[in-house]
């Protein structure tokens, strides 16, 4: 069964930083694409950062602030955070699906919150 465990949230002041982890077990763990959502209050679940064999891709919101990364080794996949800005504030969700697929994301965790005081 695939579990995926974010940790590493928090509530941290504008210009700070946080890195996000993800902890994925029942997978074979370098096989999948790994990505990061976030949800802020109200509004719809948006694509942050995914990292698969061949790279990477950001949301432009994020560019240049944020850096996913992954340790196949620990099964663990990571969201290092900089230069925090308010709207960042909300609940971030780890994802993943096979590499080989390009369909909707089957396997997420339960999420962690970050919260950005300015």
């Amino acid at each position: 069964q695939v579990q995926l465990v974010e940790s590493g949230g928090g509530l941290v002041q504008a210009g700070g930083s946080l890195k996000l982890s993800c902890a994925a077990s029942g997978v074979t763990f370098s096989s999948y694409t790994l990505a990061w959502f976030r949800q802020a209050p109200g509004k719809v679940r948006e694509f942050v950062a995914a990292i698969r064999r061949t790279g990477s891709n950001y949301a432009d919101s994020v560019k240049g602030r944020f850096t996913i990364s992954r340790d196949n080794t620990k099964n663990t996949a990571y969201l290092q955070m900089n230069s925090l800005k308010p709207e960042d504030t909300a609940v971030y969700y780890c994802a993943a699906r096979l590499s080989t697929t390009y369909t909707d994301y089957p396997y997420w965790g339960q999420g962690t919150q970050v919260t950005v005081s300015s």
